[in-house]
């Protein structure tokens, strides 16, 4: 008995952590902006967009019936998966997780906007109060890119100097052989996506490793060169 109740000591502060991200009522506001391309309750379907309900915990990429871009289907064969954290990045910034999604959405800047849509669509997918082995919602803060890094001006020619580890995959001729081209990328896409690998919100193991060996200097100097490459 003792045991037991030490076990529902430690899961009591838990379960309590799976707490509400934010306000669902004005989520469900904010979603309509959404509804266009987006469905998502017990009548939702495919459209623009695949439907949304169930996307917590989901594989990206693997609603039946749904035909996704390269790029999606690319990202889902790297283990990209829809947690608090990575669909945070993407309503932030879609370009941030797939490079070339058709999502043709500029993303939704306030924190408190996205928190309150993730409140909403949480409700279609399982709880962890009622399931305890799906999807938690927890905060950690999400993706931080400070606007600084973005606004770093990288060296071109420092960047064509560590750009040898790239191109031993990324063709500099801008050829695309199963691998994207990342020549004439603009870029804050290209700083956006390796932070994103930096942060491990990209699932790919070889990017995640390259990009945590770079500072943000070297990331805005690659982002020069490569943005300058024809």
């Amino acid at each position: 008995m003792r045991t037991l109740a030490i076990l529902v000591a430690l899961l009591l502060p838990a379960s309590s952590a799976v707490a509400e991200v934010g306000d669902a009522e004005r989520g469900a506001k904010i979603f309509r902006k959404c509804v266009s391309c987006h469905q998502v309750g017990g009548t939702a379907k495919n459209r623009v967009g695949p439907h949304l309900n169930g996307v917590f915990g989901r594989a990206a990429g693997t609603v039946a019936g749904f035909r996704y871009s390269d790029h999606m289907k690319r990202a889902s064969a790297d283990g990209l998966v829809w947690t608090f954290e990575t669909l945070d990045a993407f309503l932030e910034n879609p370009k941030s997780l797939v490079s070339a999604t058709r999502m043709s959405f500029r993303g939704l800047k306030k924190a408190q906007d996205r928190a309150d849509i993730l409140a909403y669509l949480r409700q279609y997918s399982d709880k962890p109060s009622d399931i305890p082995e799906s999807e938690p919602t927890l905060r950690d803060g999400g993706p931080n890119l400070d606007p600084a890094v973005l606004s770093l001006q990288g060296d071109p020619a420092y960047g064509e100097y560590l750009s040898s580890e790239c191109t031993t995959c990324h063709q500099a001729d801008g050829s695309n052989q199963g691998i994207p081209s990342i020549t004439s990328w603009p870029a804050e896409n290209f700083v956006v996506a390796m932070h994103a690998y930096k942060q491990q919100l990209r699932p790919h193991p070889v990017m995640q490793m390259l990009a945590g060996r770079l500072s943000d200097e070297e990331i805005a100097a690659l982002a020069a060169y490569f943005s300058g490459l024809d």
